[in-house]
């Protein structure tokens, strides 16, 4: 997913170097859903309502959603947010 990507590129200098580093990984590359924006959009209104920030930013909600809808387990650092907005995602977090 093009969001995902982005968090990842900050980290290289070019494309060719974040390529080389998440090639042999062999990632399956996916379109986000009408759907997963859909639940996303209500994920992330319920999170503003209950005071949330804008410091947890909208493609965060992207994420969760689009995982719960393809039917993947969600790798995170921020397991409490999914946890809480995504309740029915399998949620990965490392300690």
């Amino acid at each position: 997913m093009p969001i995902i990507y982005a968090e990842v590129a900050a980290d290289f200098s070019t494309t060719e170097a974040l390529e080389a580093a998440i090639g042999p990984l062999k990632l399956a590359r996916e379109a986000l859903s009408w759907k997963a924006a859909f639940l996303a959009g209500k994920a992330y209104k319920l999170y503003r309502r209950r005071g949330g920030t804008r410091c947890s930013p909208l493609p965060d909600f992207y994420i969760g959603a689009h995982a719960l809808l393809a039917g993947y387990a969600l790798l995170t650092r921020d397991q409490r947010r999914y946890r809480e907005y995504f309740p029915k995602l399998k949620v990965i977090a490392p300690k």
